[in-house]
Formats: structure tokens, sequence, C-alpha cells
């Protein structure tokens, strides 16, 4: 008889608890604009990506209305799935500090100087929208639905296409005096270029040529078919030029490093991105140089880590705006 009591018991707290979990499984749209792909995810509260969907952003610039062409897409994707009500943007350039118009968009053409929150809302008049620097919400992205414990406060960098920074400071985006704080690819580094022109795709494709034309090392490497990702490729098969490209490139974002965490008084450094596959390979010239140029105050519990999202950092940050405005109301 007890026993036939308790197993009710039993079943009905179970029950409860999944009611309780159903009433809370919230699904939120993140959309990660890049100059290449229009990202556009499903994702939960927890971090799972639901669903997936990707557009070639180039057309929708050839056209010569870009927003009125994304806000179509936008609006297609929202129709499949009525019951979302939140919706997260990452975008490629600089915003007013209140997030509502975009300023400069060197990617993509006709995105800059719009007010592109007015339009959206005007679009999804039902919806609640939140646009962010793609790498700010990359940033946040990796705060809420990282697999580890994040601190509150860290410095996170992209390394891609081009160089993107962030800073997470009391669980929250830094965003400087006017909004767009830790522009960390435009920081001038000690050759005259900044960190973006060395490491980014331009910088480190240009780099590996000069050392294939050189003729001086034994590689792998073709220049037919020379780009960021070809060169990680190489870096497990000890390719001479790849490890050249790295070892230079890590000197520089230690420079660019220090002065941030000097400046910040962050010692959690995360680093994320397309070419973060690369870390391993850089990081022990990245170390020595940091606790060369910061003192023991710095470096002692200095971390430099790579970020866990991976190539849904995108998406999983734009949703996780949303995320954020949730859990701050």
């Amino acid at each position: 008889m007890h026993f036939v009591l308790l197993k009710k018991v039993l079943v009905l707290d179970f029950e409860l608890r999944k009611g309780n979990r159903m009433a809370n499984h919230i699904e939120f749209l993140g959309v990660d604009l890049g100059g290449t792909n229009i990202k556009i995810g499903v994702v939960d509260t927890e971090g799972n990506l639901l669903d997936k969907v990707k557009y070639p952003t180039a057309p929708l610039q050839e056209s010569g209305d870009f927003i009125t062409n994304f806000i179509e897409i936008l609006g297609s994707e929202l129709s499949k799935r009525p019951h979302i009500s939140k919706v997260g943007i990452g975008v490629p350039g600089t915003l007013t500090k209140c997030r509502r118009t975009t300023l400069e968009f060197p990617n993509i053409k006709g995105l800059g100087g719009q007010p592109l929150m007015d339009k959206l809302e005007d679009a999804f008049p039902e919806k609640e929208i939140w646009l962010e620097n793609d790498a700010n919400a990359a940033a946040l992205g990796e705060l809420y639905f990282s697999r580890s414990p994040r601190p509150d406060h860290f410095i996170f960098v992209t390394l891609g296409t081009g160089v993107g920074g962030a800073v997470i400071m009391d669980r929250e985006i830094f965003k400087g005096g006017d909004g767009n704080a830790l522009e960390i690819g435009h920081v001038m580094v000690s050759n005259g270029m900044t960190l973006e022109q060395n490491f980014g795709k331009k910088g480190m494709v240009a780099y590996a040529q000069k050392l294939i034309d050189s003729g001086k090392y034994e590689t792998g490497l073709i220049s037919e078919d020379l780009y960021p990702k070809a060169i990680v490729k190489a870096l497990p098969k000890g390719d001479v030029v790849a490890k050249k490209v790295f070892r230079k490139n890590a000197k520089y974002l230690g420079e660019a490093l220090v002065g941030a965490v000097r400046l910040l008084d962050i010692k959690d450094i995360f680093i994320g991105g397309g070419v973060a596959a690369s870390f391993p390979y850089f990081e022990a010239e990245l170390m020595a140089y940091l606790r060369e140029h910061l003192t023991e105050y710095y470096t002692i519990s200095l971390s430099v880590r790579r970020a866990e999202l991976g190539n849904n950092a995108g998406i999983l940050g734009a949703a996780s705006l949303c995320f954020q405005q949730g859990e701050k109301n």
C-alpha cells in the first residue's frame, strides 16, 4: 500500500517537473548576418541549435536594396516558426550605442548608415528584436552557452576573415564610450600595420605567399589554393610555412592583448572564430610573449583558452541577446 502511494507521488513529481521544463522551453531566432552568408538558426534556452539555414549575402547586395531583401528572408523564416517571438541579430560593423542605427559596414554594401531597427520593427511589430555587433554577440554566447562555466569578465577575440574583439564585463557586453569598444583588430602593432592586416585573411595569405615565393622552405601549400583554412589544415602536418605564419602573428596578437589586459585589468581571454583551430599551434609563442611583457600581477591568474562554440558561435551569440534580455527581466 505504501509502495503504491510512493510510486504515485514519484510519478506525479516527475510529471510536474516535466511540465515545468516544457513551460520553460523557449525558442529564439539567432541571425548571424555576415559578409559571405546570412545564417539563421533556432536556439533554445539551453543553447541547443535546433534548426539552421543559410543564405548567400551577395545576391542581396547586388539588388541595390539590401535591407528590403534581408527583411523578406527574415520574414520567410519567421513565418515558418510563428511560435518564436524574440529575434537576435549579430551584424559585422559598428552601431550607435542605442543599437538602432548602423554606422560603418565595409563588407556589406547598403547596410551602413541605416535606421535598421526602425525598419525591422515596422516589418515585424509583433516581435522583439535585438541588434548587436557580431563579435560582441559571439562573446555573449560564449558566456551563456559554453559547456564550461565562464568568468564574469573576459576578453574575446575572433580570428577569421578579419579580427574582431569584445569584452564581457560583469556578465554584460562592455560597449565603451559611444558603443563600439575593443575593436582590437584595428589596433596598430609594431610592424606599422593593424592586427587585422597581419592576422586577417589577406595578411595571412600575403605572408604565406611571400614565404613560398622565397623558395627557402619546403611546403605543401600552393599559391592557387592559398587561404586561411588551408594554412590551418597544414599545421598538423608540420608544414614549415604554416608554422611560420602563425608564430609571426602570435607576436602581434600578443602585443594587442598586452595592451588590452593592462587597460581593462581582465586576465581571462578566449580565442574564437574560424581560425581558432590553429590556437594549439601558436599558444606557446603567445603565452611566452604575454608572460614576458606582463608583470606577475597579471600573469599569476592569466588564462588564454580557445572558445567553445565553434562554427555556430554567430547564431548562438545572436540568440543569446534574447536570452540575456529575458534573464534581466
